[in-house]
């Protein structure tokens, strides 16, 4: 069975997170939810993976907060748009955190379209994959060794 894994990262500090990733983990849930069982129809196995990330990791790198990769590459990459930065609130104090910008749109909540959308292209990707085939020695004796 395929898989595609979506790993989503946020700062979390004393059990809290700011409000944007608060809101992008409820349409991460949508999306998944959606995405699960259709996906297993086509033998892919999704599975979601929420990482914390530490106030300390957070200061070195605030864009790493509400980033969300599917199999190792951002979203952004998935739907040909790129990431930004704007001010943040609460546990994230003024630092500048991540956006998305896709056909134009700035986001700094991910709608679970979006993730829908990137996965269902991450989806379509492993499904062209052809299986390796093995190359085959030349016959030497009546059996093949592949």
């Amino acid at each position: 069975m395929k898989k595609i894994i979506i790993r989503w990262f946020r700062l979390v500090e004393n059990g809290e997170t700011c409000p944007r990733c608060a809101e992008t983990e409820k349409e991460l849930e949508d999306a998944y939810k959606a995405l699960k069982e259709s996906l297993s129809a086509v033998n892919i196995n999704l599975e979601l993976i929420k990482e914390e990330i530490t106030k300390e990791d957070f200061e070195k790198n605030p864009l790493k907060s509400n980033l969300l990769t599917i199999n190792g590459k951002s979203l952004e990459h998935w739907l040909g748009g790129k990431s930004g930065s704007s001010k943040c609130c609460s546990v994230c104090g003024d630092k500048e955190c991540r956006t998305v910008e896709i056909d134009g749109k700035t986001y700094e909540t991910i709608k679970s379209e979006l993730i829908t959308k990137a996965v269902l292209i991450a989806a379509s990707d492993l499904l062209k994959e052809r299986p390796r085939q093995r190359k085959c020695c030349k016959k030497v004796s009546s059996s093949c060794c592949c």
